[in-house]
């Protein structure tokens, strides 16, 4: 019996998560993948916006502004990276400074502070690879950048340090309120029962509220393409570039990101599918050329992946955080679409101070601590830190993942989480080990072999992604019969 479910392990569900914390609950978390963020949280921009394209007036507006200003209290405090890097908004003709007068106005009705628009002289100056056709730019310097599946992890380890438990690969499947005022919830494991439910599901939020008994909104996919570029391309520019934005979205961007990479995207097409997150031509093509129009040195053969991710665009275009008004008890945290990373953290406060509502005044968990300490990044280390390290634990002089520089240090690191980790991908998130430029071809071998020493799990039970995505299926000489060679 929980006080609190929370469906979903998204950003915003694991932000809720640790927000909750604070109080003294009984809380779980159920997700259907393997891990936090394998959904929309890990395939965006990781951009913390300004906030000067929401419209004024809604949620979306003031929980983007409130957001923001806490990104630098919570990235000290989970240890993770948070860059103010800037944002500027290009205009290349009139009705694109049109545009940025605009933004300009909305953003200063929202309360994002410092916003100016500069000429195309002084933008190019700030960033000379920028096109040069540039007249005028919105200069917007409270943006960021930020590593989203990163943020995540930390939220999600720091409510389960502060006794919030998470259960993976726990698909939602029905959802039952009884008479006594209590949820039943039914997973694809076993049945949960809680006094509030709170739908944070994402791209599924709606089918979840339908089991509820809520059909009051509906989600519309929408699918973004990106193209992410090797670190040698990491200074083609230091802030984040956007184009004026339009109906459907704020358009492809060109962003450095906290880990050195450059990141080019997305693409923005409705689809009808809740798992099409594949890349396709088209759309990448798409993506490189608009963005060529804000860089035109833009390499062409620089990327070393491409990713896809959905967003959740729901009825009216805000997001839904409420009460549901059909079934007392369930929390709407739904169409969480961009700004929803930058949001996430007001997001959370919201949910809560809605809870108090529901439940009466919540009872302050004194025990709460929100400080939480990341893995050591070898990397990052200056030689003296780096020697030190490996005279503690010679592991972390064995370097794994070369493109990265990951030791085998930081992945054993990685597996002693208080979240289950025994996916290459979860390792990956943690660790970066994979996410350099051979893409884990070197290193997956050497990783499988840790996780089967560190964790007991035999090499051809390792997963990629959770579920059925066994990487090996076995020894050769298994699959071979006695004098019999390999074609």
């Amino acid at each position: 019996m929980y006080d609190v479910v929370i469906i979903g392990a998204g950003v915003v569900g694991t932000g809720i998560a640790r927000e909750l914390a604070r109080y003294k609950l009984n809380i779980a978390v159920l997700e259907a993948g393997s891990d936090v963020a394998v959904g929309s949280s890990g395939a965006n921009s990781g951009i913390v916006h300004a906030g000067y394209d929401c419209k004024p007036g809604t949620l979306m507006a003031r929980l983007n502004v409130q957001g923001n200003a806490m990104f630098d209290e919570i990235s000290r405090e989970l240890d993770v990276p948070f860059k103010r890097n800037g944002s500027l908004v290009l205009a290349f003709n009139e009705d694109d400074i049109s545009q940025l007068e605009l933004l300009m106005t909305q953003g200063i009705r929202n309360g994002v502070p410092d916003l100016q628009i500069l000429s195309g002289e002084e933008v190019l100056e700030m960033e000379p690879n920028v096109s040069s056709d540039v007249i005028a730019a919105l200069w917007a310097p409270t943006g960021g950048i930020t590593c989203p599946y990163g943020l995540a992890i930390a939220m999600a380890e720091n409510a389960a340090d502060n006794g919030v438990e998470f259960y993976f690969e726990h698909r939602v499947e029905y959802i039952e309120k009884k008479e006594n005022g209590v949820f039943r919830i039914v997973t694809s494991r076993r049945d949960f029962a809680a006094r509030y439910i709170v739908n944070a599901a994402g791209i599924n939020g709606d089918v979840i509220s339908k089991m509820a008994g809520d059909d009051s909104f509906s989600i519309h996919p929408r699918k973004g393409e990106y193209c992410l570029y090797d670190r040698k391309w990491g200074n083609t520019v230091k802030r984040t570039i956007f184009q004026p934005p339009s109906k459907m979205g704020k358009g492809v961007l060109v962003t450095p990101t906290v880990d050195g990479n450059l990141l080019v995207g997305p693409s923005a097409v409705d689809t009808d599918k809740r798992d099409d997150d594949y890349t396709s031509a088209e759309g990448l093509d798409f993506v490189y050329n608009i963005a060529l129009k804000s860089v035109p040195s833009l390499s062409g053969d620089g990327v070393i992946t491409v990713f896809a991710g959905l967003r959740a665009i729901a009825d009216g275009g805000d997001f839904i955080i409420r009460p549901s008004y059909k079934v007392e008890g369930f929390i709407h945290a739904a169409g969480i679409c961009s700004p929803g990373l930058t949001a996430a953290p007001a997001i959370a406060r919201e949910v809560a101070a809605i809870l108090a509502r529901l439940s009466g005044e919540l009872e302050p968990n004194k025990a709460f601590n929100p400080l939480r300490k990341g893995i050591k990044r070898f990397r990052d280390m200056d030689w003296e830190a780096r020697a030190q390290l490996v005279e503690e634990d010679p592991r972390y002089g064995r370097i794994v993942c070369r493109c990265e520089t990951v030791t085998e240090g930081e992945i054993v690191e990685a597996l002693k989480s208080k979240l289950p980790v025994n996916a290459i991908d979860a390792i990956k998130r943690r660790t970066r080990a994979g996410m350099g430029r051979c893409q884990g071809g070197f290193c997956t071998p050497r990783i499988m072999e840790i996780v089967e020493r560190e964790l007991g799990i035999p090499m051809e039970c390792i997963t990629k992604k959770g579920g059925s995505s066994r990487i090996v299926l076995g020894k050769i000489k298994d699959f071979l019969k006695e004098g019999e060679g390999i074609e």
